[in-house]
């Protein structure tokens, strides 16, 4: 069995890059997905008319979706709202902000909000993860997933990427994804940095694999527009950056990694 799953992040909708984003819905919708997901940052400043837009695209997608909210999507000039109620926007026209799961053959996936409307530093846009959150996570884990490629979707990159073009900074993002590696989760998907990555996280056996996803905004960041497609059977997981040449999708980059079970 191989499972092909699509990640894609930051469409950032009021801001989005609309060829791209038009081309990557029939990329989705010809690819026989098992599921798509993505990783957060669907609006650029979490209006409704935004939201709108974003929930009409999702509706296009025929595959099953798994969708995590990412810091854009608490409002950002709506100050009271993003402090006391910042994902009511979301959760009205997307669905629930925390604790989303996908049960299919082969895979379990369970997503972590990793996003915040406010919170006691000075950039409410770096990432936070709860430690009850990630023990939830496994909780569930360890209930569903049986031998199926286990995956945590999060808007946030739990540890940083090297080089990367900014950081996520995550409150509690190392140790969540210690305990992570050390409960021997496959992957761990993120957006935010705008930029495609695999690496292993350096703990456990080495084998829990970060996965970031590019953007299809305009708010790019030294990388073309793009998504991943990743491929898992028994023995790999294989991750694909495509990017958006202005009329099509072609490779950007690729990795190919083993995995430590199987399906």
């Amino acid at each position: 069995m191989t499972l092909r799953l699509a990640h894609l992040s930051d469409i950032h909708f009021g801001g989005e890059n609309a060829p791209a984003v038009a081309a990557a819905t029939e990329f989705l919708n010809a690819g026989a997905f098992d599921l798509v997901v993505v990783s957060g940052d669907l609006t650029q400043y979490a209006e409704v008319a935004e939201f709108r837009t974003a929930a009409a695209w999702l509706s296009a997608i025929a595959a099953p979706k798994l969708v995590t909210p990412g810091n854009h999507d608490a409002p950002y000039l709506a100050w009271a709202e993003r402090i006391f109620a910042p994902f009511r926007r979301y959760e009205h026209a997307i669905g629930q902000a925390s604790r989303q799961q996908h049960l299919g053959p082969g895979l379990a996936v369970r997503g972590v909000n990793t996003a915040r409307g406010a919170q006691p530093r000075l950039n409410w846009s770096k990432g936070q993860i709860a430690m009850g959150e990630v023990r939830l996570a496994l909780d569930w884990f360890g209930e569903a997933a049986g031998g199926r490629a286990r995956i945590v979707v999060c808007h946030h990159p739990l540890t940083e990427m090297i080089g990367g073009p900014m950081t996520a900074r995550v409150w509690g993002g190392p140790a969540a994804a210690r305990t992570f590696a050390e409960a021997k989760v496959d992957l761990v998907l993120s957006g935010h940095i705008h930029a495609p990555f695999v690496w292993p996280y350096a703990f456990g056996d080495g084998r829990t694999h970060a996965v970031g996803a590019g953007t299809l905004s305009t708010r790019e960041r030294g990388t073309p527009p793009g998504f991943n497609v990743l491929e898992i059977d028994e023995a790999a997981i294989r991750v694909a950056a495509l990017q958006w040449t202005g009329s099509h999708y072609d490779p950007y980059r690729s990795w190919s990694v083993d995995r430590r079970g199987q399906i």
